[in-house]
């Protein structure tokens, strides 16, 4: 929420952005910042949805090392092949850039139930990290049948 006020601040005419973002501070809760949601058990929309964001981003992170573990194994197999046989590289790089589209845009329809809602972020997100998580066991494999 305090990420949109601040966008609304940045486009807003400078007449309107002061009394808004005063206006939301001046009722925002002491602390707010300062609070950490605990994500074994979140108890509001605002801390699910930070929640799921973490959640998310560890996935990533795990996809993204299987990703270069997996990119590295297959330069590494081409340089093997030669330029007639390999491009198996390149050809999942293209793979990946076309997952990463679906997930987005598979993702995106499932959070459509909440269009514009608070809940609509947890949707999306906790979409993206189970595609995310099973992306990752995908390379995992593949990783698995070429250079482990």
């Amino acid at each position: 929420m305090i990420k949109r006020v601040r966008l609304a601040c940045r486009r807003a005419p400078l007449s309107i952005a002061g009394p808004v973002a005063s206006a939301f501070f001046a009722v925002a809760p002491t602390g707010l910042a300062a609070q950490e949601p605990d994500c074994r058990d979140p108890q509001t929309q605002s801390a699910m949805n930070i929640c799921a964001g973490r959640d998310y981003e560890a996935a990533d992170r795990d996809l993204n090392r299987v990703y270069r573990e997996l990119r590295a194994a297959l330069q590494e197999r081409d340089r093997e092949l030669g330029p007639r046989l390999g491009g198996i590289e390149a050809a999942l790089v293209a793979g990946q850039r076309g997952w990463i589209a679906y997930r987005d845009g598979h993702c995106a329809v499932a959070g459509a139930e909440a269009r514009g809602g608070t809940m609509e972020p947890l949707l999306v997100t906790t979409c993206k990290a189970e595609l995310t998580r099973h992306r990752a066991r995908e390379l995992n494999e593949l990783l698995d049948g070429t250079a482990r």
